[in-house]
């Protein structure tokens, strides 16, 4: 079992290709692995509560833990109580732990 460590900068609303990262974290998951998606910059846009998209809602359910990062939050106005469930704010702190502690790291 490998610990990864994936980072969203993008905002999936304007990038297709985001939602392939969300499967490839849901995929590295059920393969047994620990899995952390970091949400940074605009790719923290998503983690606010949408009733017609509940992506992020999923894979927390499935097992894997979604961060977004505090400032990016800060920045862009959003709130911690209007995160999706399953999504925690978080300090950038926690990248540079997971990867010193050797998880596997993609940035997309």
């Amino acid at each position: 079992m490998a610990n990864y460590l994936l980072i969203e900068s993008r905002d999936p609303f304007e990038v297709n290709d985001v939602a392939y990262f969300y499967d490839l974290a849901s995929g590295l998951k059920a393969r047994g692995n620990e899995v952390t998606l970091f949400l940074v910059q605009n790719g923290v846009l998503p983690a606010r509560k949408n009733p017609s998209d509940d992506t992020l809602a999923k894979l927390a359910t499935a097992g894997v833990q979604v961060l977004a990062d505090n400032l990016s939050l800060q920045e862009r106005g959003i709130q911690g109580s209007s995160l999706v469930n399953g999504v925690a704010a978080a300090e950038l702190d926690v990248v540079i732990e997971k990867m010193a502690d050797g998880a596997k790291t993609l940035w997309h």
